[in-house]
């Protein structure tokens, strides 16, 4: 028999993964500008300046320093 609440979440997407640079940090949040003009705020190390991976509210990872191409669909 399926889990009821499992099937459920296999309904709702999952998380994106997003580039993003830091704009300030407080302490252990950092508020970051994503390329389409966003912003979050995250929990993680960084400086100002760097690019970083952001999913769900936490600082994955540090983004290698490249350009960002914008298209819009």
């Amino acid at each position: 028999m399926q889990n009821i609440y499992r099937a459920f979440l296999d309904l709702l997407p999952a998380r994106p993964l997003q580039l993003g640079t830091i704009v300030s940090v407080d302490g252990e949040t950092a508020t970051i500008e994503l390329p389409g003009g966003g912003v979050v705020e995250a929990r993680g190390a960084g400086g100002i300046g760097d690019q970083v991976f952001v999913r769900d509210g936490v600082i994955e990872a540090a983004a290698p320093d490249m350009p960002i191409d914008v298209v819009e669909i």
